[in-house]
């Protein structure tokens, strides 16, 4: 009774919680917590994390490093989603990475997404939200997402690394993605299992109530 009790309140109005694609576990969003950390825009100015989904049903999508091939695959597709079926929805889609805000505007201009993105550097968030801090790869049969193969992928992210010759967040880090808002209230959540994990685009915008998007088949990695 006494733990049921301790544990009151840290989850509120939860309608689909998730740990990994089709398997269900129990979550625990401390929605107090998230209360008083803090994301930043590329003009390191900072915002509360709750302020984000405080007003309006937020798509939060959690991200690994930004030399991460599968995450800038990812979020091209993500810039893909038409404004409109946000709007007609009442939704709003946000991407948070664990890189300094710095890396803001060179990520989306690379990937093209025009949607709000935020940092969270020290990874407050990523740690509260309980998002795993372990270095493992998927299956690219898994993601219909991925653009490329593993090893033209990491050759690329390699590359790049070089250039800039600074990591882009920690390359640990995994990513995860909820819905949530307005205020506290946790529609779904699933915490990304390794670098491929991500929940599908179209059966995020579903959970959201936002209709489905066609993404082009000719890029995407061939799989026998």
């Amino acid at each position: 009774m006494a733990d049921e009790k301790e544990n009151e309140g840290l989850v509120n109005n939860v309608d689909d919680l998730k740990m990994s694609r089709g398997e269900k576990a129990e979550i625990v969003v401390d929605l107090e917590k998230l209360h008083n950390l803090y994301v930043y825009d590329e003009m390191e100015n900072k915002i509360r994390f709750s302020d984000i989904y405080k007003h309006q049903k937020t798509i939060v999508v959690f991200t690994r490093h930004f030399l991460c091939f599968v995450c800038k695959d990812y979020m091209e597709d993500l810039g893909i989603i038409p404004l409109e079926y946000l709007q007609a929805a009442d939704t709003r889609l946000v991407v948070i990475g664990p890189a300094p805000c710095k890396f803001i505007k060179p990520f989306k201009k690379e990937t093209g997404f025009n949607y709000t993105l935020y940092t969270d550097p020290e990874r407050e968030v990523y740690k509260a939200l309980n998002l795993k801090e372990k270095m493992e790869h998927g299956d690219e049969k898994n993601n219909k997402h991925v653009k490329q193969s593993a090893l033209m992928g990491m050759l690329r992210s390699t590359w790049k690394a070089m250039k800039v010759q600074e990591y882009e967040g920690n390359i640990k880090q995994q990513g995860g993605a909820f819905i949530l808002g307005p205020g506290d209230v946790v529609h779904f959540a699933h915490i990304d299992g390794n670098s491929l994990d991500h929940t599908p685009i179209n059966d995020l915008l579903e959970k959201a109530g936002v209709a489905p998007v066609s993404f082009p088949k000719d890029k995407r990695v061939q799989h026998v």
